[in-house]
């Protein structure tokens, strides 16, 4: 059995289709590496967060895309939250969202 890509709501649906289209391009292989082969394909792709929380590092020449993950029952895969990178660092605000929307699918 496949893996199945949800979204947390449809705005984190749109960000993530908003990305710069070089960005996109990787992320949506990505992902369909993640259907077929689950979410811990590993770095460069996907990197734990901890506390269940993973991310996905999506890069282009437009820059970085962060997407943030969780997996819930079974083998799906609900998208959290998103945003383009500009520090080495993920965010505390970024990472504190994608927790929160975590908690409400608990």
């Amino acid at each position: 059995m496949s893996w199945k890509i949800t979204f947390f709501n449809i705005k984190v649906e749109e960000g993530v289709l908003s990305f710069p289209d070089g960005i996109l391009a990787n992320l949506l292989h990505i992902l369909e590496m993640i259907e077929e082969f689950g979410p811990a394909i590993g770095k460069p792709h996907t990197a734990p967060m901890g506390e269940g929380l993973f991310e996905i590092r999506a890069k282009g020449l437009e820059g970085i895309g962060r997407v943030l993950f969780c997996t819930i029952k079974g083998k799906e895969i609900v998208v959290l939250h998103s945003f383009i990178k500009k520090t080495r660092k993920t965010p505390k605000k970024e990472l504190d969202k994608a927790r929160k929307r975590q908690k409400e699918l608990k």
